[in-house]
């Protein structure tokens, strides 16, 4: 019997997996996911797009507009940002970070520091705002490799 032939490629796998942790965000605007994993793809670390640990996401503001202390701005940490953070295991230098949504310049500021070489992102919807400029600038400086994920269209679906 031949092995399988339509089994998922490693990007699809672990954008699908950066999808699926953004399901984990309660932000009801936007849900980010990110997922890091080793030169030999072994998953490092998850993160999505929320409060802070000892936050509550009932008692924080999830607005986006009004005074600047009273929305999400000022309390929510980013999927990448998590993802870093959440790593146990020592070093991610060398690591590939893969994003639902391409990161800002303060989140890159992270990816460039802990020594993150590559980043697939899914969407680039702020591309050319401040931030995302800043944040291509750096890393393009920093010798950070970023592409867009190629969507293959295939639909996986998951039941649980």
């Amino acid at each position: 019997m031949d092995k399988r032939t339509d089994y998922i490629s490693w990007d699809e796998y672990f954008m699908g997996v950066a999808h699926l942790a953004a399901l984990r965000s309660k932000d009801p605007n936007t849900q980010v996911g990110c997922c890091i994993v080793s030169e030999d793809n072994k998953i490092l670390s998850i993160g999505y797009n929320g409060f802070p640990k000892g936050c509550s996401d009932d008692e924080f503001p999830w607005r986006r507009e009004g005074d600047p202390y009273d929305t999400k701005y000022f309390y929510t940490t980013h999927s990448e940002l998590n993802a870093i953070l959440n790593y146990r295991g020592g070093s991610l230098e060398g690591a590939k970070l893969y994003v639902s949504l391409f990161p800002c310049n303060e989140c890159a500021k992270a990816i460039i520091q802990c020594g993150i070489r590559t980043v697939v992102y899914d969407c680039d919807k702020y591309d050319g705002t401040p931030s995302v400029r800043a944040s291509k600038r750096m890393m393009n400086a920093a010798g950070v490799r970023y592409y867009k994920y190629q969507k293959t269209g295939r639909n996986i679906e998951i039941s649980v």
